[in-house]
């Protein structure tokens, strides 16, 4: 047997688990300080503080603050690509199948409302973080595979009349989520309306899978 075959011994493995259990929760903390305070207001020593470890492990792990928050980026999209990549809705027609990933989408964005939140830090900064990060240029969305397999299907059974290709209605549906959770404060103080209510949550639910297959449905007028 090789070195490079050799099972890690229990001291290795344990310090392994040691190193994940502390870099999750660097990022667990960082995650939340960043949604929190932004990228500007957000401090190492602060993160440092509220974990069990220290500023210079944090540097040893990641490099430094933009490093940081490349990661927790990176692990924020992981976690909706993973949503994405577990739905299932090939045995579904597709109108059932455009609403489930609709569904899918919204209870994501309901439920991790960071996301959001650093999702709109990093619009601010350009998307800068995202642009140099090449795990998320490689990550992609799985979403677009699915949404392309519904449409085609829509469109092959004469159920979708709609000429829209999988970004757009990726887009489409993205903004109606994030938006109920990003402007809920603004749009709450504007309309005296919260838009998280959980008395109104299946309304928006249902809303926003009826506003898809009608924008999918539509006839559409010809010139």
């Amino acid at each position: 047997m090789t070195s490079a075959e050799e099972p890690a011994r229990p001291g290795e493995r344990e310090r392994v688990r040691d190193a994940a259990r502390t870099r999750a929760e660097i990022l667990d903390v960082a995650t939340r300080e960043f949604a929190r305070a932004g990228y500007d207001g957000a401090r190492v020593d602060e993160i440092a503080a509220r974990t069990r470890t220290t500023k210079r492990m944090i540097y040893y792990y990641f490099g430094g603050k933009e490093q940081l928050f490349t990661a927790v980026l990176e692990r924020a999209y992981g976690v909706i690509r993973e949503a994405e990549q577990e739905l299932d809705v090939d045995h579904l027609d597709p109108v059932a199948a455009i609403r489930r990933l609709a569904e899918v989408t919204f209870d994501h964005h309901e439920q991790h409302p960071d996301f959001i939140r650093l999702v709109s830090i990093e619009n601010i900064h350009d998307a800068q973080h995202i642009a140099a990060s090449g795990k998320l240029g490689r990550m992609g969305s799985p979403a677009l595979d699915v949404i392309r397999r519904i449409l085609s299907a829509g469109q092959n059974s004469g159920l979708f009349t709609a000429d829209v290709d999988a970004v757009d209605l990726h887009a489409m549906i993205s903004a109606f989520c994030f938006f109920r959770v990003s402007n809920r404060h603004t749009f709450g103080a504007l309309f005296g309306r919260d838009l998280v209510d959980a008395d109104r949550r299946e309304r928006y639910r249902t809303m926003l899978g009826d506003m898809v297959i009608a924008y999918l449905t539509a006839e559409r007028a010809t010139d």
